[in-house]
């Protein structure tokens, strides 16, 4: 029964530490990709068939862009709201500084990485305990 549970320990560890690296050098590429996001303070507008935001940029241009049903229902009946847009790109905002995408990878990285060094360290702790 010993060898079974070796072999589950030794195949937690290489699984958690490879997967979790792997996953965290994911997390970190995809939030170089994902851009710098700068908060600012947008308007409102409904304009008849949907409704969006408008906002000026660090340069002083204004941008706009339209309120998603799932952004649209965030923000409710408020005439301003603060948004997140894009560094060097126009007519790109969300309402959350960070991606969900990044943040479930750099997540799940960190889950698997966790797994992975809880059985190494209960492998180590077996071996000492084995003699």
């Amino acid at each position: 029964m010993s060898n079974v549970v070796d072999v589950v320990i030794e195949l937690f560890t290489w699984v958690g530490l490879g997967a979790g690296t792997l996953l965290a050098i994911a997390a970190l590429l995809l939030y170089v990709a994902d851009g710098t996001w700068l908060p600012v303070r947008a308007v409102v507008e409904d304009l008849g068939d949907h409704r969006a935001v408008r906002w000026f940029d660090e340069d002083g241009g204004v941008n706009e862009a339209p309120l998603s049903p799932h952004d649209d229902e965030r923000v409710g009946t408020a005439d301003m709201t603060d948004v997140f847009y894009r560094r060097g790109s126009l007519h790109r905002m969300r309402l959350t500084r960070s991606s969900p995408l990044v943040r479930f990878v750099a997540l799940l990285a960190a889950g698997v990485l966790g797994l992975g060094v809880v059985a190494f360290a209960v492998s180590i702790v077996l071996l000492f305990l084995r003699g």
